[in-house]
């Protein structure tokens, strides 16, 4: 098994203090620290300046905080503490105005030029804030719900039932062909449903209830392109808050050559040399895992 270092959004270099984010007094202690920072975010979007670098917020910002209620505690890193504030409840003006801004931005258009702590930071904002915004409701009994222990909670008003955040499991994978003397190394690739001509990507799909990672890896690559796949070996993960996922990286290698797509999720799929592959992923975005576990199989 190899462990692919340094996978985007996964290095946010932040103690969360789960032992102490349950201290209402220590939460706001760090708040008004003087070297916290407060990332603003409004509706997944980040907010940058006029430069185009991010918008980052000090904790005395009080229209920030008047706009944003109380804002999620992320963690403590050497600087200070930081914290996320979610502006969505505005209009775009209004949030942009209140945190200094002056347009928003995606936050993996903006990744080349972040980071490895900051995209990893931006990344738990997004999907933490994006969790608070849609559990306001108790999925039990319908009464509203309040947060607390920093963010990373939340109580029913009405049953006491407790929500905690909650990730979307999926798996993604490199498919390599059954070994065959004399002929190059090949790894399966295949373009999704409304991508551009040429771009070519890993196979991917969400866990399903009852499933093993392993499983949900041969029942993805199987149902798509009608591979078999047999040994399925664990190569990283990485944090996907697009909107709430954790991705699960793989190698796996296929049983069967034959290729027959499902036609829904795929337009087409074929197997790829390594020169081949290596010119498919020199366009593609470089912020996912899938980007890594194609460069270790080239490297190798």
């Amino acid at each position: 098994m190899t462990i692919v270092p340094g996978l985007p959004y996964a290095a946010s270099g932040l103690d969360r203090g789960g032992s102490r984010r349950g201290d209402e007094r220590w939460i706001s202690g760090l708040l008004a620290g003087q070297a916290t920072v407060i990332i603003p975010m409004w509706r997944d979007s980040c907010l940058i300046d006029g430069g185009g670098q991010l918008r980052w917020c000090a904790p005395d910002a009080a229209d920030l905080l008047a706009a944003c209620g109380q804002p999620a505690f992320l963690g403590v890193r050497a600087e200070g503490a930081v914290f996320a504030a979610d502006l969505s409840e505005l209009d775009e003006p209004a949030a942009l105005s209140v945190a200094g801004a002056t347009a928003t931005a995606d936050m993996r258009a903006l990744f080349a030029g972040l980071s490895a702590p900051d995209a990893a930071a931006l990344a738990y904002a997004k999907g933490l804030l994006r969790w608070h915004r849609e559990q306001r409701f108790c999925g039990a009994c319908g009464s509203a719900t309040q947060a607390s222990h920093g963010g990373h909670q939340r109580s029913c008003e009405g049953c006491g039932r407790l929500l905690f955040p909650r990730i979307e499991p999926a798996v993604i994978a490199l498919v390599t062909a059954p070994p065959e003397p004399g002929r190059a190394d090949r790894c399966l690739l295949a373009r999704h449903r409304g991508a551009k001509p040429g771009a070519f990507a890993t196979l991917a799909g969400f866990v399903e209830i009852g499933e093993s990672l392993e499983d949900a890896v041969r029942r993805e690559v199987t149902e798509e392109t009608g591979v078999r796949v047999g040994e399925v070996s664990y190569q990283g993960s990485q944090p996907w808050p697009f909107p709430s996922g954790i991705m699960a990286g793989f190698r796996a290698r296929a049983l069967t050559e034959s290729i027959d797509v499902d036609g829904e999720e795929l337009e087409e799929a074929r197997w790829f040399t390594r020169d081949q592959a290596r010119a498919a992923n020199a366009g593609q975005r470089h912020d996912s895992i899938e980007h890594y576990l194609i460069e270790g199989w080239l490297t190798e």
